[in-house]
């Protein structure tokens, strides 16, 4: 039996066989470490710098943008002084839940909702805060004994929660 030599010059030089016969070139890998051992760069091309990066409070417009966050930080209210703000009555609650707050948090809430926790249905749930002059009245004798939770949303996105139980 012939093999024609135009079959065999076929399959030893496609290019599967050649990568077995001729080993391709591989890529180098630089790597980088600092100090403490840790790989910090790793590529294809040598790191040409030696100066390491700078730190980011370096960087003018990092050190304005931490500002400016730092400040809002600052002007943000925290959970505890929102909630001293804020009056919820009677807990436990068995007909009447009633909700109240002052000036102070008025301008930060977005939203205010009431859900039943083992179910997560909705029993209040109001976006038009300014419509509702500081003060809810919820109707729990409806709803069944458990725990509710309480939550109001802030413009900030924040979402702060306080459980209610109904007895």
């Amino acid at each position: 039996m012939k093999i024609p030599l135009l079959q065999i010059l076929a399959v030893t030089m496609s290019p599967m066989a050649i990568g077995q016969i001729i080993p391709q070139p591989q890529a180098k890998a630089y790597f980088s470490h600092d100090e403490a051992g840790n790989q910090i760069y790793r590529g294809d091309l040598p790191l040409i710098f030696s100066r390491v990066a700078p730190k980011d409070d370096e960087i003018p417009e990092v050190k304005a943008e931490l500002a400016t966050l730092q400040e809002t930080q600052n002007n943000t209210m925290s959970e505890s002084q929102f909630w001293s703000h804020i009056n919820v009555y009677p807990v436990p609650v068995k007909d009447v839940l009633t909700i109240t707050w002052n000036e102070k948090v008025n301008d930060l809430i977005a939203d205010i909702g009431l859900y039943e926790q083992s179910t997560i249905h909705w029993v209040f749930q109001n976006a038009r805060i300014s419509s509702l002059d500081r003060k809810v009245q919820i109707d729990m004798s409806k709803q069944y004994m458990g725990v509710y939770i309480l939550t109001f949303t802030l413009k900030d996105g924040r979402r702060l929660s306080k459980n209610i139980t109904k007895i």
